[in-house]
């Protein structure tokens, strides 16, 4: 029962020291090497999905009060629509630009 763990005389494998070496070794660069799958991509797209729909139909239904409440020849809810729509496309591309410089900014670093 003295037996060193580190060393397997049973076996000519390798020792479990080395194979803990082995797969930690591996698990880090796979944490350094790792690119973005599948979930973050839908993720991202249902973000940004929202960011623009989200200020689009509040426009829609603050133009649809103002219309009823202060009818006149000009729409409002044409007008905070596309006002809606510009704040969300706005949004959502302040948004992307900023995960990307993250994620930019994060491989320059395990680069280094």
């Amino acid at each position: 029962m003295n037996k060193d763990p580190t060393k397997d005389t049973t076996t000519n494998g390798p020792s479990f020291t080395e194979q803990v070496e082995s797969k930690a070794s591996r698990k880090i660069q796979a944490r350094q090497n790792s690119t973005p799958g599948i979930w973050l991509g839908l993720g991202m797209m249902g973000v940004i999905g929202w960011s623009v729909s989200i200020p689009t139909l509040l426009g829609v239904a603050l133009g649809l009060w103002l219309d009823q409440r202060y009818p006149g020849v000009r729409s409002w809810t044409l007008a905070l629509l596309v006002a809606g729509l510009l704040l969300g496309c706005f949004n959502a591309w302040y948004w992307v630009a900023k995960e990307e410089k993250e994620i930019r900014d994060e491989q320059e670093d395990n680069d280094e």
